[in-house]
C-alpha cells in the first residue's frame, strides 16, 4: 500500500512558475512509476508527465518544454516543476503511482495509487 501526499499548488499569474511535490509512503519508492495528472472542471483527468527512472521521463504535448518531472528516490518524492504557466494549466493536479512494469504510462487507469490532489490556478 502506498500513500501519496501532494503539495505546492496555489494561485499564480500567467508566465510564472510553481513546483509541485508528492511524497510517497513506503520503502520501495524506486519500484514505482510515478505520474502527474490533472483535471479541470468539467473535463476528464488528463496525463501531464511521468517518470519511471531519472532518465525515463515522458510529457504530454501540452506541457512539453514547460514542465519538468523529477524524482528523488532517497526522499520518496516526485516533483513537477511548472514554468511559463498558462490559464489553461488551471486544474487539480494529482500524483499517481504504479508498480513497474506499467503498460501505458499515459493512462490514468493504469495507476493504482493516487494522492488527494492540489489546486493550481493560473489567472491574472
Amino acid at each position: 500500500q502506498v500513500q501519496l501526499v501532494e503539495s505546492g499548488g496555489g494561485l499564480v499569474q500567467p508566465g510564472t512558475s510553481l513546483r509541485l511535490s508528492c511524497v510517497a509512503s513506503g520503502r520501495t519508492f524506486g519500484s514505482y512509476a510515478m505520474g502527474w495528472f490533472r483535471q479541470a472542471p468539467g473535463k476528464e483527468r488528463e496525463f501531464v508527465a511521468a517518470a519511471i527512472t531519472w532518465s525515463s521521463r515522458y510529457y504530454s504535448d501540452s506541457v512539453k518544454g514547460r514542465f519538468t518531472i523529477s524524482r528523488d528516490n532517497t526522499k520518496n518524492t516526485v516533483f513537477l516543476q511548472m514554468n511559463s504557466l498558462k490559464p489553461e494549466d488551471t486544474a487539480v493536479y494529482y500524483c499517481a503511482a504504479q508498480t513497474i512494469p506499467i503498460t501505458t504510462l499515459t493512462a490514468a487507469g493504469e495507476y493504482t495509487y493516487w494522492g488527494q490532489g492540489t489546486q493550481v490556478t493560473v489567472s491574472s
